[in-house]
Formats: C-alpha cells, sequence, structure tokens
C-alpha cells in the first residue's frame, strides 16, 4: 500500500509521515546503530512491510535481549520481559515453538541451556515475555529469578514444536504439570485469538498449591468467553481448605471422565510436564526427535500413539 493512502492520502498522510521522521531525527542518538535500526523498523510499518523476526534458526546463533522489566506473579513465579534487538522486530515464533536459553556462570566448566516457550503474543513487537517458575537447584530458573534490568541472556531458535493450523484437530486435550502450561497457553492463544479456528479444547492441569497455578487468571477468561468450547479441570496436591475441584496427581478416574473416548476421530492430546508426569500420562520422549512409545495411563486408556504429542 502507498504509505501515504495509509495514513489518509495526499497532504495530510504526507505530514504524518513527515513528523514521524522529523522526530526520530530530532534527539541525537546515543547508539547510532540502535538508532538506525529503530528508523528501518518504523518506516517498514510506515510503508506497511512485515515486521522484522528477531529469531531466524538455521546458523543465525545466539542472540543476547536485554532484560526489561521484572514482575513477581507468587512467591516462586516471576515474568520476565525481554527486549527484541528492535522496537519493531517480532519474535519469530510460530505455534507451537520455543526458544533456547544459555548461561554460564563463573564457577560452570559449561553452560547450561534450557528451553522456554514464551506467553506474549507471536505478533508482539519489540519484547519477548516469560513465565519463570524457580526451582531449588534448577541452574536456570534460579539464574533468571537472579536476574535484574538491563542485564542480558542469550537466546536461539525458534525450536519448532508441534506445528498448528487452524481447525487441524476437532478437539484436543492438554494435560500439564507446573511449567509445562505454557506451550498449552500458546496453542490455546492461537486457537482463541483466530476467529475461523473452532477447535474444542480441554485442559487438565496438575500443580503443588492453588498458588502455583500459572496463568489461571488467563484461562479463567477463556473459560468465561467461550463456555462451549474451553473447559478447565486442575489437580492439587496440597489443596486450600474449600477447594472443589480434584485433588492429588493427575488420575484414570479423572482423564476417563473428561477426555474423549479413543475412538472419536480427530482428537490430539498433548502433554508437557516435569519427568514424572510423562512417566504416570504417556511414558518418556526418547529424545527431541523421537517421541517414544505410548505407556502410562493414556495407554491404559486404549489410545493410540498417533492421537498423543509429547512437548
Amino acid at each position: 500500500m502507498n504509505p501515504w493512502l495509509k495514513y489518509g492520502g495526499g497532504f495530510v498522510g504526507a505530514i504524518m509521515v513527515a513528523f514521524g521522521i522529523v522526530r526520530a531525527m530530532a534527539t541525537p542518538p546515543e547508539d547510532p546503530v540502535q538508532a538506525k535500526a529503530d528508523f528501518d523498523a518504523y518506516m517498514r510499518r510506515v510503508r506497511g512491510q512485515p515486521a522484522n523476526k528477531a529469531f531466524t534458526g538455521g546458523d543465525q546463533g545466539w542472540v543476547d535481549l536485554k532484560l526489561e522489566s521484572v514482575e513477581e506473579l507468587s512467591h516462586n513465579t516471576k515474568k520476565l520481559r525481554f527486549a527484541l534487538p528492535n522496537k519493531d522486530d517480532v519474535s519469530g515464533l510460530q505455534v507451537a515453538s520455543a526458544l533456547l536459553t544459555k548461561y554460564k556462570g563463573p564457577e560452570m566448566e559449561k553452560p547450561v541451556i534450557r528451553p522456554y516457550t514464551p506467553t506474549s503474543d507471536e505478533d508482539a513487537r519489540g519484547h519477548v515475555d516469560f513465565v519463570i517458575k524457580r526451582y531449588p537447584n534448577g541452574p536456570m530458573s534460579e539464574h533468571m529469578h537472579s536476574m535484574e534490568p538491563p542485564q542480558r541472556l542469550d537466546f536461539k531458535g525458534p525450536i519448532p514444536k508441534y506445528p498448528w493450523e487452524a481447525n487441524k484437530h476437532d478437539h484436543i486435550c492438554l494435560i500439564a504439570g507446573g511449567t509445562g502450561i505454557t506451550p498449552m497457553y500458546q496453542l490455546c492463544r492461537a486457537i482463541f485469538n483466530n476467529p475461523s479456528d473452532k477447535t474444542k479444547v480441554t485442559l487438565v492441569f496438575g500443580n503443588v498449591t492453588e498458588e502455583d497455578i500459572l496463568l489461571k487468571h488467563e484461562f479463567e477468561d477463556l473459560e468465561n468467553k467461550y463456555p462451549q468450547r474451553f473447559r478447565a479441570f486442575y489437580m492439587l496436591d496440597k489443596p486450600p481448605e474449600g477447594w472443589m475441584q480434584g485433588t492429588g496427581y493427575i488420575n484414570r478416574e479423572l482423564l476417563k471422565q473428561v477426555l474423549p473416548e479413543p475412538k472419536v476421530e480427530n482428537i490430539k492430546i498433548l502433554v508437557c510436564g516435569p519427568p514424572g508426569l510423562y512417566k504416570a500420562i504417556s511414558g518418556p520422549k526418547k529424545s527431541p526427535q523421537d517421541q517414544g512409545d505410548l505407556a502410562g495411563l493414556l495407554k491404559d486408556l486404549g489410545y493410540a500413539k498417533d492421537q498423543v504429542y509429547k512437548f
């Protein structure tokens, strides 16, 4: 689209674009390289061009991002926002995919590398968000919890997981534990942000305490907006007094009650969580590229290997 038409056409459009250029150049930049990148991004938006992708995979290598802000969500969970290299960048992630993080402490022989799924929208510009739960003796989660703006961290990706397209399945069932909820939220966000996607979603989410339920407010919003298409079931090891949902671990009885039967066509069950959850629900993966055999409760309930995906 002609940039003058995009902003109203003729003289008015010219004035608006010119004003943006003058404003961008009015203050001498502290970092000329960054200023040029921001200006180029601004002009891409004016011309209606697609945003630059911060992460392109392949041989791109590691990209260090600056921590922009930290929000404390609970006693052991924080939301970290990292600035992308340019203010107009998008992350470049697809649904479902993740980013690798890398950190090497002063006394570490080798760096620790861990995958994390962002909780921000894929088309969010200028930043990428992560909800990070701190685990005892978890070197990456402990390091990320210790970070303060404007410290930096290395990222790499995207790491593709389960590729999604609208209406790929009639019904998907998400079984998660702890921080295994983040790729599930990524899928839910893509489904319910797309008016043409009519997929039904059932979530089964296990945690220790009610405070440990990550993104609970976001899932409650989905239940309120889409009561015929989204249902969430929570299991707690240590429920508070008056807790109205399940207690203990995710079990056979609950799954049999809330999941569609194995004979139902075009369903998919997706599993993500700590090793104990995989062992009990689906069996572990052999490697990132090998899903391994189906085992656990899902096999006992009669589901086939091709009906299940392990993140």
